[in-house]
């Protein structure tokens, strides 16, 4: 903490502040969030700085499910198995990034945001009616089905972990894309949450860094989630692909590295 000065905190929290209203809307606030903690503290573990970027998303992510359970009608049969589920496989797979190379995600993550995004693309009315297809049982099995996998995924690897989640309430559950945003809410906390309880008894999180950016989180979710109802479905399912393509250039990016490091490095 010695090296962090009342500057780079106000960076950090107006880039909280943005990754809140980002993430609410259509998810991807890590990806603005956990670069702005290595870019101001990069005498830091990366381990703290993930630890830290948790306990600021959490929050922000607690915050927009419950505006969005206030309007939007949360379908909770689907939404609580899969975040029970989730919540379970995340603390896993946090567990296992010590001993399973992470590096091998990347070519198939890529792979899978790509086709995610052209299919999303191609099929013009996915996501803009919300009809769900299953009885509620083959649901709640299928929830479960949805958070351990993904859970899982979240825990081990993480970026992505939104367009995930919102593409399968849509794709799966028949969900429109505001529903499934604010479904991906309410699993996105349990996974967060199963996160901190690897991370804060470990000692991985600064606390003094990560409540002021808390702040600026619940408050830039609470914008996020007032700009998607007030868009409505068609304005999530945009920023949904955005949101998709981003992604899809920042892992291809970083693959493009890797391979010039390792050709420098053998």
């Amino acid at each position: 903490m010695d090296e962090l000065n009342l500057l780079s905190l106000v960076f950090l929290v107006a880039m909280a502040f943005i990754a809140g209203l980002v993430d609410a809307a259509v998810g991807g606030g890590g990806l603005i969030q956990t670069p702005a903690l290595f870019s101001a503290l990069p005498h830091h573990m990366p381990a703290t700085l993930f630890g830290t970027n948790k306990l600021s998303s959490i929050f922000g992510t607690a915050s927009a499910a419950f505006r969005y359970a206030r309007t939007v009608r949360i379908h909770w049969p689907v939404a609580l198995p899969a975040a029970i589920a989730a919540l379970v496989a995340s603390f896993i797979g946090a567990r296992l990034v010590a001993w399973l190379p992470v590096q091998y995600v990347k070519p198939l993550v890529l792979v899978m945001l790509v086709l995610i995004a052209l299919y999303t693309m191609k099929k013009k009315d996915l996501g803009n009616v919300h009809a769900p297809k299953h009885s509620k049982t083959m649901e709640r099995w299928l929830a479960v089905a949805t958070g351990i996998v993904i859970g899982f995924y979240d825990g081990f690897f993480g970026p992505g972990t939104g367009s995930f989640l919102t593409f399968a309430f849509v794709r799966f559950f028949g969900f429109d894309f505001l529903r499934a945003a604010a479904t991906t809410k309410v699993v996105n906390c349990a996974t967060n949450l199963a996160a901190l309880a690897y991370f804060i008894p470990s000692g991985n999180v600064l606390f003094a860094v990560g409540i002021p950016m808390a702040i600026a989180n619940i408050a830039g979710a609470q914008v996020g989630t007032h700009v998607a109802m007030k868009g409505g479905t068609q304005l999530v399912r945009k920023l949904f692909l955005v949101l998709c393509w981003v992604l899809i250039a920042k892992f291809a990016w970083d693959m493009v590295r890797q391979f010039q490091f390792e050709q420098v490095i053998p």
